[in-house]
């Protein structure tokens, strides 16, 4: 166990991150009685040692050489032996997972962008199973929390993919934990990863005063390479509390990040009109919206299947306000069915809704869908 009173998250803070690399255990025990707010003596209790002796390790008069000494000192601190020079099967195995562990979060993120979002949940699984039990265990080293904190946030989005809308607050369970970890680590591109998709997860299970003050948040933070990401849920978030100035602001960061990137596979043209779309018709400007319905559309390559499947159901809701039954029922079956082929059930309900009332036929072609997944979905 750790010394009573130290914080876990104590070896996660950068300014003892230097520490920690350099390997060097006088180094290491100064770092950590300064962060903890411990002194010598209590140190010196714990570790089964006398005030003078932790005085002379610190000082460097005093050296620890033996393997079990040193794997002691290490399990007391809460700290991976490695860092002490000290390796066995099970912490070469943990470094491993390390090295190996950021090519998982970004297969399964390319699995999720092609619409595979339930095999980037099986992907993801162990990773976070083991890296929860480290840190259960005591061991908050930077590289595993920054890694979890990762794979939280990765594994919630998927799940936001795939879970029904009656259990989606799991997904946003778990990108809560993963700004959790965040808001402990100097990682800014964690901080707005976190901040973003666990207020986009908010907002899809109604929470919009929270959704849209930690998407704003997190567009005050974001780097201007990821300025754009940010903005796709903050304009839904604003258009759905009604702040129309403030969406239309956002839309046209949108259009000019567009504009000076080229587009990325989440921020592009197509994503772009969908989301404005939508916050159209939300902010009662139904005339707009359907100018732009009857645009032409964009090239919607490479844009990942949920978005097309979103952009349907968006496009079927303006036709169904403007009276055009045909075009609506038409745009919602093509919902209905990328939906199902990439099991996707919460769009299909999307779907349903936007029919209910006036197209009994798009709520059976639904409901059927939505039987088919069942047999096949994950557990919540």
């Amino acid at each position: 166990m750790t010394v009573v009173g130290s914080p876990l998250w104590l070896w996660t803070s950068r300014a003892v991150s230097s520490a920690v690399a350099s390997g060097n255990l006088a180094v290491i025990l100064k770092a950590y009685r300064n962060v903890a707010g411990i002194t010598q003596a209590a140190l010196a209790s714990v570790l089964g040692y006398d005030t003078t002796y932790i005085s002379m390790l610190e000082n460097g008069r005093r050296v620890i050489a033996d393997v079990p000494t040193l794997r002691r000192v290490a399990h007391h601190l809460g700290l991976p032996p490695h860092v002490l020079g000290v390796t066995d099967h099970s912490d070469a195995d943990f470094i491993s997972m390390i090295k190996f562990g950021e090519s998982t979060i970004r297969l399964a993120s390319v699995a999720r962008e092609s619409g595979h979002s339930a095999e980037a949940i099986n992907e993801l699984w162990p990773l976070v199973w083991r890296l929860e039990a480290r840190l259960a265990q005591g061991h908050a080293d930077h590289a595993a929390v920054q890694l979890l904190g990762q794979a939280r946030a990765m594994l919630g989005v998927a799940l936001g993919d795939v879970l029904p809308e009656e259990n989606l607050a799991s997904a946003a369970r778990w990108t809560g934990r993963a700004l959790t970890l965040a808001t402990r680590l100097d990682d800014i591109d964690l901080l707005v990863c976190a901040l973003r998709v666990h207020g986009n997860e908010l907002r899809k299970i109604g929470k919009k005063p929270a959704a849209a003050a930690r998407l704003q948040r997190a567009a005050d933070v974001a780097p201007a390479s990821e300025h754009g990401a940010v903005l796709i849920p903050l304009a839904r978030a604003l258009a759905e509390l009604g702040d129309v100035e403030q969406f239309d602001t956002a839309i046209i960061g949108l259009q000019r990040f567009v504009d000076s990137n080229h587009g990325t596979p989440l921020v592009n043209s197509f994503v772009v009109r969908e989301v404005h779309l939508r916050g159209l018709l939300v902010t009662g400007r139904l005339h707009e919206a359907i100018r732009l319905a009857e645009a032409d559309i964009p090239d919607a390559t490479g844009v990942a299947p949920q978005w097309q499947t979103i952009e349907r159901v968006t496009v079927a809701e303006v036709f169904r306000a403007s009276g055009d039954q045909a075009a609506a029922s038409e745009a919602l079956l093509q919902s209905i069915a990328t939906a199902e082929s990439t099991r996707l059930p919460h769009q299909i309900q999307r779907a349903m809704r936007a029919a209910r009332g006036s197209l009994p036929e798009i709520e059976a072609a639904g409901a059927a869908a939505l039987r088919r997944l069942h047999l096949t979905l994950p557990a919540a």
